[in-house]
């Protein structure tokens, strides 16, 4: 998250107890999976946390690489899979379910090239204008494509969901996605995952309406 070390572990905590009174309140099992969002990014923002604490802080320094490729796992590798996840959990129909399971397949397939990448080639972090600036050194990193791959089960899989809210998430990140790479095109990995974390707080209500329409037994 952008700002400070006491900005990344206050939303921490918040989003912790979001995602725990979220899943208590969550009437099935995709309803649980959904409800386990602001819980994810609790965890991804503790992790960035305690990289600003390792960035400006001698004593923090032995934690640094751990948590900027931990944090980098979290923001890269998990939403790809974890957000088509949630549009297979939720269908019903089986056609659309297919082309869901196609979307997860990727978002398998882009974890897998990411984590690779991840583990092979150096990333750096450092403080830059009050932001984490990410850099990363294996290949597509750098080239513009590499943000559609990342879309199409991140956000586009969800925008085709049956369920408005997974809908509404999907524009909702894809509207603070846009507004990040105009105003902080360098620092867009940890400044959107802070939008991410902020939208994830709706889901607590959209949860609640869910229970209410949905029956007991659906999935």
């Amino acid at each position: 998250m952008c700002f400070s070390a006491t900005a990344s572990f206050s939303s921490s905590a918040l989003l912790a107890a979001t995602g725990v009174v979220s899943i208590y309140k969550a009437g099935n099992k995709a309803q649980q999976f959904f409800a386990a969002v602001p819980l994810i990014f609790a965890v991804q923002q503790f992790t960035e946390g305690v990289l600003w604490m390792s960035l400006s802080h001698p004593s923090w320094s032995q934690y640094r690489e751990s948590s900027t490729y931990l944090f980098q796992m979290f923001a890269q590798m998990i939403w790809p899979v974890y957000m088509p996840l949630l549009t297979v959990l939720f269908e019903n129909e089986r056609k659309k379910k297919n082309l869901f399971l196609a979307f997860l397949s990727f978002g398998i397939a882009l974890f897998l090239y990411t984590g690779s990448g991840i583990y092979h080639y150096p990333s750096h972090a450092f403080v830059q204008e009050h932001h984490i600036r990410y850099i990363n050194d294996f290949p597509l990193t750098k080239k513009w494509y590499y943000g559609v791959l990342y879309f199409l089960p991140t956000i586009v899989a969800p925008a085709f969901s049956n369920i408005r809210y997974l809908r509404w998430l999907a524009a909702l990140f894809f509207i603070s996605y846009v507004a990040t790479r105009i105003f902080f095109h360098f620092y867009e990995i940890s400044v959107w995952c802070f939008f991410g974390a902020v939208i994830s707080f709706s889901i607590f209500f959209m949860v609640r309406k869910l229970q209410r329409e949905e029956p007991p037994t659906a999935q």
